[in-house]
C-alpha cells in the first residue's frame, strides 16, 4: 500500500496558470479572430475610420491597420503576433497592413473547425506552407513588369499605384493630386534609400489643395532674436554654412574662480569673452556664406551682427532638417568655424522665406544634388492632417517599392480571387486530407473581395458569385476581374488602373501564413504568477516605504538582522 502512494511532484511555482491542448489552441484562434474583426471594417476605399482615445487624452483618427494595431494595447500573447506582423508589413512595404491581419485571422478561422475535429495542427501547418508557396509563385507569374518604359510612362504607372493606395485613405477625394506629388517626391530622392530625405511638414489651415511640394528643403522658421527682421529673406545662388556650434555669449559652465588684485583687470576678462564670439562671427562672414544655419542657438548679438552684413541666420534647426539641407545643398555640417573652406559650403538656386498659413517657412529650392523633397501639408483639423501624413507615408513606401521591384498586380480583390481559384484547382489534384486543408486556405483569400463589398454596403455573396464565375472561365480572360467599388458589380481592375505592387501581396501572404502557422503550433500557455517580492514592493509602495512590511518582505540588502 505504501509503495503505491506516489510523492506529490511540485514542478511550477504556486499560482502558475497552465492551459494546454485543443481548448488552448481554439482560445488563441478566437483571440486572433477578434483582433482581425477590429480592423476588418477599415479595408478598402469605403473602409471606415477608427477613433482611438488613449490614456494621455490624445485622440487619433485612422484607418491604417498598423497605426490602429500600435495604439490598441493588446495584452493577449497570441494576438500580439498579429500586431507584430502589421508592424513588419508597415516597415517593409508600407501598405497592406489591414490585409495582412485579415489574412492571418482568416487562415486561423478556416483552420478552427479542423482543429476542433481533432486534426493535428502540424498537418495543417504543412499544407498551409505548401499552399503559400504555390500562391506566391502564382503572383509572380501573374505580375506585370513596368520596366523598360520611358520616364513619363513610368511616372503615370507609379501614380496609378499611389492612387490605389490613397483611395482607401481619408484623403481619397484628392488622390490624383497627392499621387502625382508623392511620385515626384520619390523620383526626386532618386536611389537614396533614406526615407527621411522626404520631409512632411504640417500646417493647419487652408484646404488639402493648398498643400505643395518643394523640390528641396522647407522647414518652419526657428526661434529668432531681435535683428532677425532686418535680415534679407531672399537670395539667389547663396553659399550656405551649416554649423553645430552655439553663436552666443555663454556663461562659464565650470565654476571658475578668478582672483583679481586690480579691478581694472576685470574688464580684460569681459573683453576676452566678447573677442571670442566676435572672432567666431568674423570667420563666418569671411567664409563668404550668405546663409548660416546652426543646430544650436544663435544669440541676439550674432543675429544683429549678421543682419548688419546682409546675412540670413537661423539657430536651433532640428537635426533632421539640418541633415536634409546638407544632403540637398552639398554642404557639410561643421563643428568649428576655423578653417571654413569653400568645399564645406552648400549652395542652392533660390532661398526664400515664405508665409504658409500662419507659419513662416524657410525654403531652399533648386538644390544641386536634388536628393531631397519636402511636402507641406495643409488641412482643417490637426487629426485630419496627422492622418493625411500617415496616408502619404504609405503611398511613398508603395511608390519606392514599385520603383525597385517594378512588377504590379491587379487590385480590388482580383489577384486574391485568382489565387483562390488556382489553389482550389490544385487541391483537386491532391489525394488525402491535404486537399481539404489547401481548399480551406484558398477559401480564406476570398476575405478581401468579400470585405471590400461589405464595407461599401454591397451584397457580398452576389458579387463573389459573379467573380467566381468570371475567374472560372477556361480562357482565363476573367483573371483580372475584381470588385467595382462604385457600382457594386465586377470590373477589370487592371484595365481601370487599380494596381498594387506584387511585393505587397507577396509580403502579406508570407507574413500572414507564418503568423498563422506559429499560432497553430502553440499547444500550451504557461503564465507565471507575479513574484511575491514584486507584489511585496507594490504593497510597500502603497503603505509608505517599508512600513509594517518587515515580516512579509524578508530582509532586503543592507537591512540589519533583528
Amino acid at each position: 500500500m505504501a509503495s503505491m502512494m506516489q510523492p506529490q511532484i511540485i514542478l511550477l511555482k504556486e499560482g502558475t496558470d497552465t492551459s494546454q491542448g485543443k481548448a488552448q489552441l481554439v482560445s488563441n484562434i478566437n483571440a486572433c479572430t477578434a483582433l482581425a474583426d477590429v480592423v476588418r471594417t477599415t479595408l478598402g476605399p469605403r473602409g471606415m475610420d477608427k477613433l482611438i482615445h488613449d490614456d494621455k487624452g490624445n485622440t487619433t483618427i485612422s484607418n491604417d491597420g498598423a497605426t490602429i494595431m500600435k495604439l490598441l494595447d493588446v495584452v493577449h500573447p497570441a494576438a500580439k503576433i498579429l500586431v507584430d506582423i502589421a508592424k513588419s508589413q508597415d516597415s517593409e512595404v508600407g501598405d497592406g497592413t489591414t490585409t495582412v491581419v485579415l489574412f492571418a485571422g482568416e487562415f486561423l478561422k478556416e483552420a478552427k473547425p479542423f482543429i476542433e475535429d481533432g486534426v493535428h495542427s502540424q498537418n495543417l501547418i504543412r499544407s498551409f506552407r505548401i499552399a503559400s508557396n504555390l500562391a506566391i509563385n502564382k503572383i509572380k507569374e501573374l505580375a506585370v513588369s513596368i520596366e523598360g518604359k520611358s520616364m513619363e510612362e513610368k511616372k503615370k504607372l507609379l501614380q496609378k499605384c499611389a492612387a490605389t493606395t490613397l483611395s482607401s485613405k481619408l484623403i481619397s477625394g484628392e488622390k490624383e493630386f497627392f499621387a502625382s506629388m508623392v511620385v515626384d517626391a520619390v523620383i526626386a530622392i532618386g536611389n537614396d534609400d533614406r526615407l527621411n530625405m522626404i520631409g512632411i511638414k504640417k500646417v493647419p489651415g487652408g484646404n488639402m489643395r493648398d498643400s505643395f511640394l518643394v523640390s528641396g528643403v522647407a522647414f518652419k522658421k526657428t526661434f529668432s532674436y531681435a535683428g532677425f527682421e532686418q535680415q534679407p529673406k531672399k537670395f539667389l545662388n547663396p553659399k550656405i554654412l551649416l554649423l553645430n556650434i552655439e553663436l552666443e555669449l555663454k556663461s562659464e559652465k565650470e565654476n571658475a574662480e578668478i582672483r583679481l588684485s586690480d579691478p581694472l583687470q576685470y574688464q580684460s576678462i569681459v573683453d576676452a569673452e566678447w573677442n571670442i564670439i566676435y572672432d567666431k562671427l568674423d570667420k563666418c562672414v569671411q567664409s563668404g556664406a550668405k546663409i548660416v544655419l546652426s543646430r544650436l542657438a544663435i544669440g541676439d548679438l550674432a543675429t544683429q551682427y549678421f543682419a548688419d552684413r546682409d546675412i540670413f541666420c537661423a539657430g536651433r534647426v532640428t537635426e533632421e532638417d539640418l541633415q536634409r539641407v546638407a544632403a540637398a545643398t552639398g554642404g557639410t555640417v561643421q563643428t568649428s568655424v576655423n578653417n571654413v573652406i569653400d568645399e564645406v559650403l552648400g549652395t542652392c538656386e533660390l532661398f526664400e522665406e515664405r508665409q504658409v498659413g500662419n507659419e513662416r517657412f524657410n525654403i531652399f529650392s533648386g538644390c544641386p544634388s536634388g536628393q531631397t523633397a519636402t511636402i507641406v501639408l495643409r488641412g482643417g483639423a490637426d487629426q485630419f492632417i496627422e492622418e493625411a501624413e500617415r496616408s502619404l507615408h504609405d503611398a511613398i513606401m508603395i511608390v519606392r517599392r514599385a520603383l525597385k521591384n517594378s512588377t504590379v498586380v491587379a487590385g480590388g480583390g482580383a489577384i486574391d480571387m485568382e489565387i483562390s481559384r488556382y489553389l482550389r484547382q490544385h487541391a483537386r489534384t491532391i489525394a488525402g486530407k491535404s486537399q481539404l486543408f489547401i481548399n480551406s486556405y484558398a477559401k480564406a483569400f476570398e476575405v478581401i473581395p468579400r470585405q471590400l463589398c461589405d464595407n461599401a454596403g454591397f451584397d457580398a455573396t452576389d458579387v463573389l458569385n459573379k467573380l467566381r464565375q468570371k475567374h472560372a472561365l477556361p480562357s482565363g480572360e476573367g483573371a483580372l476581374f475584381g470588385v467595382d467599388i462604385n457600382t457594386g458589380g465586377i470590373i477589370d481592375t487592371f484595365a481601370n488602373f487599380v494596381w498594387e505592387p506584387a511585393v505587397v501581396k507577396i509580403n502579406a501572404i508570407n507574413a500572414a501564413t507564418e503568423a498563422a502557422c506559429l499560432i497553430l503550433s502553440v499547444d500550451e500557455t504557461v503564465k507565471n504568477p507575479k513574484s511575491e517580492s514584486a507584489q511585496g514592493d507594490a504593497a510597500a509602495g502603497a503603505m509608505g516605504r517599508g512600513r509594517g512590511m518587515g515580516g512579509f518582505r524578508g530582509r532586503g540588502r543592507g537591512m540589519r538582522r533583528r
